[in-house]
């Protein structure tokens, strides 16, 4: 099959001919059908993602398919059967699964070999890894059975790949970290694929006032028209929002992961606030906060892809695009095939489209 193959850092992805097993016991074949080009996967290129050691490598993780084939034990998937590649796939038995906290699972759902300790994909004989288990800009990518959640055949791939990553993390934070109640003010900071997302899932949630910041003008806009109630051309937060807020916000959301914005947005929250961490910042990288605003009972959280559960929270948001209540369209600024890839990353890189999707 094709693959877009990372073989060095700093460098675009070669489109080789690479070897994939059939799908082993508990697995699934996938011949994918859209993937989105998700910032992770440019940390990756950058060498910079805690994940991405030992190259060649296989990127890609938020994407949608048709099940191609089915390993022993298979029970749920069938040939033919439509799924969008979740994340992560709960075991249900670890102790984060027992308590609810399927995003915790420590399950071996992501190891990177088939049992027996054969390799998925291989490139001229050399294991070929791939991006949280996934590696979805190939045409094929096999993947355990609680990783692929099937949704009807009648929605498009190309939206319902975004559900994967950009969407349930967005919405996620909104809805199962923050959990902001009707009538609550928020404050999105970053408006780029996840921050959309995290504005969508504010006015789902019901919010009354949501402020969308970016240095970013075009990205404003977009916030606009996905449900952001004012914007803000970023300079000093917590006095702009304050402008708009007097004494802050209910919610603040971090969709940036750049340093020192995760303390502009902490103190533009009032006092019994919430700042979540949404964006992903440099591993390693110390927060800096002025501690005297925890005494005003001011949380701070992170989360891990919205701390989701797939097989639940994926099908509610498909449904939510079908009622019209998540616009997926709008996020979905072009649409390449994979011998253009490299191209989408550098789009991403320069920040002129809200989401790349390579379709196959």
């Amino acid at each position: 099959m094709r693959a877009a193959v990372l073989t060095a850092f700093h460098a675009p992805m070669e489109l080789r001919e690479v070897e994939i097993a059939d799908p082993g016991p508990g697995e699934v074949r996938v011949q994918i059908k859209a993937s989105g080009v998700c910032g992770s996967d440019l940390k990756a290129i950058d060498g910079k993602s805690p994940v991405v050691s030992e190259l060649p490598y296989i990127l890609g993780h938020e994407s949608s398919g048709v099940v191609e084939s089915t390993g022993p034990g298979v029970t749920t998937l069938q040939p033919g059967d439509h799924v969008i590649i979740a994340m992560n796939g709960p075991c249900g038995r670890c102790r984060p699964c027992a308590s609810g906290r399927f995003h915790l699972c420590t399950g071996p759902s992501r190891l990177p070999t088939i049992m027996g300790g054969l390799p998925r994909i291989t490139l001229d004989g050399t294991e070929v890894r791939r991006f949280i288990g996934i590696g979805s800009f190939a045409e094929y990518a096999v993947i355990p059975e609680p990783m692929c959640v099937k949704i009807p055949k009648s929605l498009p791939f190309d939206a319902m790949c975004l559900l994967a990553c950009g969407v349930i993390t967005g919405v996620g934070a909104v809805l199962n970290v923050a959990q902001v109640p009707p009538g609550a003010t928020v404050l999105v900071v970053g408006c780029g694929g996840v921050g959309l997302n995290v504005i969508q899932g504010a006015l789902l949630a019901g919010a009354t006032t949501i402020i969308a910041a970016d240095v970013a003008d075009q990205k404003l806009k977009q916030a606009e028209r996905l449900g952001a109630t004012h914007t803000l051309l970023a300079t000093d937060l917590p006095r702009q929002v304050s402008d708009v807020v007097r004494g802050g916000v209910d919610y603040a959301f971090d969709a940036t992961g750049a340093p020192g914005v995760l303390a502009q947005a902490f103190a533009s929250t009032q006092p019994g606030g919430t700042t979540v961490m949404v964006g992903s910042p440099p591993a390693g990288q110390p927060m800096q906060l002025d501690t005297g605003l925890l005494f005003a009972s001011r949380r701070l959280m992170g989360t891990q892809g919205g701390d989701s559960s797939p097989a639940h929270d994926l099908p509610m948001l498909a449904a939510q695009y079908v009622q019209g209540r998540l616009d997926l369209n709008a996020l979905i600024s072009e649409r390449l095939p994979l011998d253009q890839l490299n191209d989408g990353v550098e789009h991403v890189r320069q920040g002129t489209v809200a989401r790349t999707v390579i379709t196959f």
